[in-house]
């Protein structure tokens, strides 16, 4: 499967945990989350820096976090703020996420969550731009990334309306590698006014302009593709399910987890793309984004 791991490497992982509130049921979530989970599944060691309640949702997190081994120590319990919340529709367009506001994951301390990962001395940190969209976790995340040189890895997960130019901007600045889908491209290439409407030069624009190592852009039902900074492409073209599909929850977050796998197992581009995307189609066959303990979908990605 490529390069051999060490079981001891471990990935920051910022920003929001939530759960996610379906029509039938409450779900565990939030990307981070999510691609902390999948991580430990994996074969990592990732040290989720989070802020959630001291509440029922709260309690089921921090449960869920110690249950799965991962390291707890980012964790931080929030005395005043409840544990975040996502209200998840389905309609013909797909789903659709209401975010709601002041929230514990807006609160994420500073100094907390720098003295956690100059702790685990991570060789990767993965964050998003949700988690940014309030002053203190914001500051918390600067702090995150200026206590240790790792690589940083941006998922960047555009969700309206906190999604403008400025937490796009300084999250290009902070990342070297960028992750995101063909809609979210769109949008980046909208609000920093980049020229043409081909995505590929998007996308090498987006290289030059802030230094990028790779950007992966995830095109759904029709695959992926990505381009690295010497202008290697790489590309997995979409194919049929393997079964009915159940959700699209998570996918995002599973195809991001492998292909954080595949950066620090030295996998090639090709290999990466490819057992990303099988991975992400795999949890479109599974209700939401964490499958059971049964589920088998991790065994040939573990080596």
């Amino acid at each position: 499967m490529g390069g051999e791991l060490d079981e001891n490497v471990k990935v920051a992982v910022f920003g929001e945990t939530l759960v996610d509130e379906f029509p039938d049921r409450s779900v565990l979530g939030g990307a981070p989350f999510n691609v902390a989970y999948h991580l430990k599944h994996l074969g990592l060691e990732p040290v989720l820096v989070t802020r959630v309640g001291r509440d029922e949702y709260g309690e089921r997190l921090w449960n869920a976090i110690r249950t799965a081994g991962m390291d707890t120590r980012g964790v931080q319990r929030d005395p005043v703020l409840p544990t975040g919340r996502v209200r998840v529709t389905f309609d013909d367009g797909g789903h659709r996420f209401e975010i709601l506001e002041n929230q514990a994951y807006d609160a994420i301390d500073r100094i907390h969550a720098a003295a956690a990962v100059r702790a685990a001395q991570p060789r990767l940190v993965y964050f998003g731009t949700l988690a940014q969209r309030s002053e203190r976790s914001r500051a918390a995340l600067d702090a995150t990334l200026n206590a240790t040189h790792s690589f940083c890895w941006l998922d960047i997960n555009l969700r309206a309306p906190f999604d403008g130019k400025d937490v796009i901007l300084r999250s290009l600045e902070m990342a070297d590698d960028l992750k995101l889908n063909d809609d979210e491209l769109g949008i980046v290439a909208g609000r920093l006014d980049l020229p043409g409407t081909d995505p590929e030069l998007h996308v090498a624009e987006l290289i030059k302009r802030f230094d990028l190592r790779c950007v992966t852009v995830t095109c759904g039902a029709r695959g992926a593709w990505s381009l690295d900074v010497d202008g290697n492409h790489a590309r997995v073209e979409g194919r049929p399910l393997d079964g009915p599909l159940v959700d699209t929850v998570g996918a995002g977050d599973g195809f991001a987890a492998v292909s954080i796998a595949g950066f620090i197992r030295d996998w090639t581009p090709q290999q990466t793309l490819e057992r990303a995307d099988a991975f992400a189609r795999r949890l479109c066959l599974v209700r939401g984004a964490i499958p059971d303990e049964e589920w088998t979908g991790f065994q040939d990605l573990q080596d």
